[in-house]
């Protein structure tokens, strides 16, 4: 039987766990009300402005907006992945995500069920961000070895699961391997600004737990912290984040946003607050670049928006190895010196 909820005058069925629920209780209509009237008008401002049509497309306002909230919550988890040494820990929850997404498609395949791949992809990251994390803590030296094993094995099980169907789900997992802008729909851009409320809340409140954990763990235990709990909210963080993005990035490229943009960041940050806001800076600068370049020219928007990003790192580096300093860090790294010799004369210490 199919029912149907109304809303704005459509019918929607009740087909999607995620979604479906999250509108009942009109979550999502503020959103869709931000699209309609806020960031849809300046878009199409913005259209007229820089005589590109492209930017008044619904479809490819609702993409901008979801990869501005990838970039926004990808650096803002993976600075701490990074600085923690477990950058690769974002790469295989993406291929067990991959598994997830197989789990739903085969489900729905084999018992004629109307399960969202979107929401056994959470369940299974999540599970296995878990799995991860004891792995980690008892691997010890072999921790690399412990999240190449779950990577492969996440990666092996979708797989099976698409030739146990005769391939008949391998149309449908496209999108989630590769991304696509056509698949970016309200739904999903409303998941991808509850998932960054969500994570730049937990994170804001956590800041400081997570950092002393991400810097010296040894000392967090001293100091009475609950290490064990903090490392949990970290990896279960990055599942959402993985998942959430998978629609836009792909599976295969949705690690890179929380790497490739912190690498970069790294490079020139001088405290690691300054690194998350210019690992968000270059993340944004990707995403945007990369949305526009998947238009244009009818290439991947996952593999466009990496390639931004690695740009943008290449550009870093290349102008750190040459001594000079972009303009935007010069004013950043100005600000935080100003910071500081304001503490030191409240302290009563003097300027050097």
């Amino acid at each position: 039987m199919m029912f149907t909820l109304r809303r704005l005058g459509e019918s929607v069925p009740l087909d999607n766990v995620i979604a479906t629920p999250l509108f009942a209780v009109n979550v999502f209509a503020p959103i869709e009300w931000f699209l309609n009237y806020v960031f849809g008008p300046g878009m199409d401002v913005l259209a007229d402005l820089l005589g590109m049509p492209m930017l008044e497309y619904p479809y490819m306002q609702r993409a901008y907006l979801a990869a501005l909230c990838i970039a926004l919550i990808g650096p803002v988890v993976g600075t701490f992945l990074v600085h923690r040494e477990m950058a690769m820990i974002s790469d295989t929850l993406a291929h067990t995500a991959f598994a997830g997404v197989a789990v739903g498609l085969f489900l729905n395949s084999a018992f004629s069920l109307t399960l969202s791949p979107l929401l056994t992809a959470f369940v299974v990251a999540i599970v296995t961000a878990l799995l991860v994390e004891l792995l980690v803590e008892h691997a010890g030296a072999y921790s690399d070895t412990s999240l190449a094993i779950v990577l492969t094995g996440g990666f092996a099980v979708g797989s099976i699961l698409i030739t146990a169907t005769d391939g008949g789900i391998a149309v449908g997992i496209d999108a989630y391997l590769f991304g696509s802008l056509a698949t970016v729909s309200t739904e999903s851009v409303g998941i991808l600004v509850l998932m960054s409320v969500l994570v730049g809340t937990l994170v804001t409140l956590a800041y400081r737990p997570l950092l002393y954990v991400t810097f010296d763990a040894t000392a967090a235990r001293a100091a009475r912290l609950n290490v064990r709990l903090y490392k949990r909210l970290m990896v279960v963080l990055t599942a959402l984040v993985v998942v959430s993005a998978m629609q836009i990035m792909g599976v295969i490229l949705v690690a890179a946003m929380l790497v490739v943009p912190v690498a970069a960041a790294a490079q020139v940050a001088e405290s690691f607050k300054q690194s998350i806001l210019l690992a968000i800076l270059a993340a944004e600068f990707a995403a945007i670049a990369g949305v526009t370049l998947s238009f244009v020219y009818g290439i991947a928007a996952g593999g466009s928006i990496v390639v931004a990003a690695i740009a943008v790192y290449a550009v870093v580096l290349s102008s750190r190895k040459l001594g000079y300093r972009l303009p935007i860090v010069q004013r950043f790294s100005d600000r935080q010196s100003k910071h500081h010799r304001k503490e030191l004369e409240v302290d009563g210490g003097k300027r050097e």
